[in-house]
């Protein structure tokens, strides 16, 4: 690791939250894993929470010893606890992707009544986008949010699937098609709704191969009602919530799969110095150190992509001026995860498959979601290309 764009400050608070993790997170990994222990990742939150670490997305709350917190601490913090689980990491990145909106765009009662208990570590938030025909293409979203000029509340009907801390949060963040007659990107609409509210329900939890320990679900809203206040930002402008949103979620993603690279090379060094092979340290096979070559390389291109976009967006930059640097970060370091999962249990060879030899075979599962999540390597690339090619607007 060289953390280049790091400063001095930055690396100490690497090393601060790093003995944190290791205090806190550390003894609790193996109950997460191996139970899906919900009241152990609970707890570390709290611990988070306790210390002001999750207000390191907002320097008017932050109270700590940095001079200048913002993404790049968080992201840190997402790296250095995906190192160690990626699961709970999850976690704790879906709750600050649900207090960014509700710090920037929620009115003064609805941020003071959720947004202060995520940042204190006593409650979780979710983001529900994510729909059976909606994916990256959220313009084709199917949920309905009207407005009940009678009540003056917002009416929400709909569905919403593979949704992080669904049936554990306390708040969601709903997005939905408001004005079906303009365009979705003016015609979408984002409201908070809290957990107890009539009519929200979670018909199931999914059991995924990784990630154990982290709960993700379905949500649905059938004529679920909240207060006019519960409006993010202005009606129809839930678009521009979501596109913000995207590019903090693709920077954190970028720590998330720096972490779960380096727990896996780490193993990979490490096996490939101790262990011997035909009278010399398998290390010294010219195969086996093409693929540490290889690793340590894709890493660094990831650390360098994923700390610009964040020190970019510390710098004031967001929406369509960060769309290409937060999917570059995201799509390097989380096809970098992969490819250092599934190289390092071949540098393992049996012992990377097995439970029984370590967690090469965990961190193998775990990082297959990482492409995925937060928008596909496939439309990275696209957001690349749009950026790239100005004059023409790639065919999705």
């Amino acid at each position: 690791m060289h953390d280049f764009f790091l400063t001095d400050a930055d690396r100490a608070f690497r090393a601060e939250i790093r003995a944190f993790l290791a205090a806190e997170l550390a003894p609790r990994c193996e109950a997460i894993e191996r139970d899906e222990d919900w009241e152990a990742v609970k707890a570390v939150v709290r611990a988070l929470g306790a210390a002001g670490y999750m207000k390191l997305m907002f320097a008017d709350l932050y109270r700590g010893g940095l001079e200048k917190p913002g993404l790049t601490h968080a992201t840190i913090l997402s790296e250095e606890a995906a190192y160690l689980n990626y699961a709970f990491e999850t976690t704790i990145a879906t709750a600050l992707s649900c207090a960014y909106p509700l710090h920037a765009h929620a009115r003064p009662a609805i941020r003071e009544r959720f947004l202060t208990p995520i940042l204190e570590g006593t409650a979780v938030g979710s983001i529900c986008m994510t729909e059976p025909n909606v994916g990256s293409d959220s313009a084709g979203m199917e949920t309905r949010i009207r407005f009940d000029e009678t009540t003056r509340e917002w009416v929400i009907d709909g569905f919403k699937r593979y949704i992080s801390n669904a049936s554990k949060a306390d708040v969601y963040i709903v997005w939905g098609i408001s004005d079906p007659d303009v365009a979705p990107q003016k015609g979408m609409t984002a409201v908070a709704v809290p957990a107890d509210t009539p009519g929200l329900s979670f018909p199931r939890s999914y059991d995924f191969m990784g990630r154990r320990g982290c709960v993700v679900g379905e949500v649905t809203l059938d004529g679920v009602r909240v207060p006019e206040e519960n409006l993010l930002g202005e009606a129809g402008g839930g678009f521009r919530i979501m596109l913000g949103a995207f590019n903090f979620e693709r920077v954190i993603l970028g720590g998330s799969g720096l972490g779960v690279a380096r727990s896996a090379f780490d193993i990979a060094t490490g096996h490939a110095q101790a262990r011997r092979s035909f009278g010399e340290a398998l290390g010294q096979k010219q195969l086996i150190w093409d693929m540490i070559a290889q690793m340590s390389w894709r890493i660094d291109a990831a650390e360098l992509l994923t700390y610009r976009a964040a020190k970019m967006y510390d710098a004031g930059l967001d929406g369509k001026a960060l769309m290409r640097e937060a999917a570059q970060a995201k799509l390097v370091a989380t096809e970098t995860a992969n490819f250092c999962a599934d190289r390092t249990v071949q540098v393992l060879g049996g012992d990377g498959v097995t439970r029984q030899y370590g967690r090469a075979e965990q961190i193998y599962r775990d990082a297959r979601a990482l492409p995925i999540v937060g928008g596909t390597s496939e439309m990275c690339k696209y957001l690349i290309a749009a950026r790239e090619m100005p004059a023409i607007k790639p065919n999705l």
